[in-house]
């Protein structure tokens, strides 16, 4: 499914083709998502679009009646065409705007969501959501302090969207490898400073997932089509079975979580 990374990439990719528009339709074909499309989504139109802003994995298409609300759930792809562009199979939105552009949702699975903001509201769905993890709210203290007494495993324990948002699997993953730290371990039995060294390589990682246009592996395109290129990058993700690119040894791959999980036995030992 699209991580932070993949998302904050989406962003980029609309925004300087809706910002300062005027939405002029709504259409929803198809309003059942993982939640139903409410009507007030229709508030939108005769709006000028006020800027596209990203908390965890959601978009926010600003405007002064309010805030449209976009989720890619597991599959949902954003894409900026003409208004004239064929539709294809699953295309269950369209938002069209004064440019003669549509932000299209397309998505197969229907587990994403297009949601409602009243103004200066917050949703119900972002009243607990932990710190952005590339801002200066996301640090060593907030894992210190906030895995203390925790038996949670530690991949488990950043992944939580209540301590931190956006760290998703491939990109914990990848974290924990950089930081040397074995995915099983109890959050609560990690130091101080091996988080401050986690809390960078997480930064790190998704910052370089962003620059490079995210990772693709199934569903994830850019929204002009194009694909991300991290999974060219990753050190022990999907690797299980070949030899780790700093020590040689296997890299294996277990279940925390229900996920598949991949880790050096000898990096992070």
């Amino acid at each position: 499914m699209p991580e932070l990374p993949e998302v904050e990439v989406s962003r980029l990719g609309i925004s300087p083709h809706i910002t300062d528009q005027v939405v002029t339709k709504v259409i929803v074909r198809n309003g059942r998502l993982r939640w139903l499309v409410p009507d007030e989504v229709q508030l939108l139109v005769g709006q000028k679009v006020k800027a596209v802003t990203r908390r965890a994995k959601y978009l926010f298409i600003e405007t002064d009646a309010g805030s449209g609300i976009l989720h890619l759930g597991m599959s949902g792809k954003l894409r900026v065409v003409d208004k004239d562009v064929e539709l294809v199979k699953h295309d269950h939105i369209d938002i069209e705007f004064s440019n003669g552009k549509v932000l299209r949702y397309n998505d197969a699975r229907r587990f994403g969501s297009f949601l409602w903001q009243e103004p200066n509201t917050t949703h119900k769905l972002l009243m607990k959501l932990g710190p952005e993890p590339l801002t200066d709210a996301f640090d060593a203290n907030v894992l210190f302090e906030q895995s203390r007494g925790k038996n949670t495993v530690v991949k488990n324990f950043i992944m939580d969207n209540h301590i931190v948002v956006g760290v998703g699997n491939i990109y914990a993953n990848e974290s924990l490898f950089k930081a040397g730290i074995d995915p099983r371990k109890p959050a609560g039995k990690i130091t101080k400073k091996a988080y401050g060294i986690l809390t960078e390589h997480i930064k790190q990682t998704l910052a370089e997932a962003i620059v490079q246009g995210g990772t693709t592996l199934k569903d994830f395109t850019q929204s002009d089509g194009s694909p991300g290129y991290f999974a060219q990058e990753l050190l022990v993700y999907a690797r299980a079975g070949k030899e780790c690119l700093t020590c040689q040894n296997v890299i294996e791959s277990i279940k925390i979580g229900q996920r598949n999980s991949f880790y050096c036995p000898s990096c992070q030992g």
